[in-house]
């Protein structure tokens, strides 16, 4: 399985964020997008999304060398400003979620069971969601595309909220998921990067630039990507 972006354009207002992006993401990686601020990672994501209606282009999931329009469906997106419900409590808002994805869920697994996962405590599941924290919101929100695992999964600076424990299971469980998923991680922690990334795409002057995998743990690898970005515009 293969995400393939053609010719994606974005202008708002007087100001092109993408310029025509081109890329082909496989299936079994974890691919970590890179860009300063305003490089347009969000608006990248907001498009394949649905979010955001590109200016012109498309994303594709390509199977058994069929390309078909991305999806709705085929897509969990991780925002970084997290949207839930916040009049409902986080076990009302993950039962009916599954409720709704019944035809999606492993079977066997159970509300808690899911919960479980991402060390969610107890008391904390009953609680309304307007109470809780900015990290825990981000697991509420990651809960959903573990409970569906949709093909394409987009994460936007999900784990800078996490503590240190849980930023470690997240880490663990998406290495185990990428076998059957394309899963692209927007951050600009250049070590978490280095670290969970299989491949390195960077968002400069509104296009993709893919990085070759052995800069990842070269010990030049910050500075290469530093000099990399210092010439792309930013907000």
């Amino acid at each position: 399985m293969q995400l393939v972006l053609d010719n994606i354009r974005k202008s708002f207002e007087n100001k092109t964020v993408l310029k025509g992006i081109d890329f082909t993401f496989e299936q079994g990686k974890i691919y970590g997008l890179l860009g300063r601020n305003g490089a347009g990672k969000t608006s990248l994501f907001n498009c394949l999304s649905g979010e955001t209606r590109m200016d012109s282009g498309g994303a594709f999931l390509r199977r058994n060398e069929v390309s078909l329009p991305l999806r709705e469906e085929e897509i969990g997106y991780v925002f970084s400003l997290p949207i839930l419900p916040e009049f409902l409590t986080g076990y009302e808002f993950v039962k009916f979620y599954m409720d709704i994805n019944q035809d999606k869920i492993q079977s066997g697994r159970t509300i808690d069971d899911y919960f479980d996962i991402i060390r969610f405590e107890q008391e904390d599941r009953h609680r309304l969601i307007k109470g809780y924290s900015h990290g825990m919101k981000n697991k509420i929100q990651m809960l959903c595309f573990i409970i569906t695992r949709p093909p394409l999964i987009l994460l936007d600076e999900p784990l800078t909220s996490f503590d240190v424990v849980v930023a470690l299971e997240i880490k663990k469980l998406l290495r185990e998921m990428k076998q059957d998923h394309i899963i692209i991680f927007s951050t600009h922690i250049l070590q978490l990067a280095a670290d969970l990334c299989d491949e390195l795409v960077i968002l400069n002057n509104g296009v993709l630039q893919e990085i070759p995998a052995d800069t990842l743990h070269s010990p030049e690898f910050e500075e290469q990507i530093i000099a990399l970005l210092k010439d792309g515009s930013h907000d």
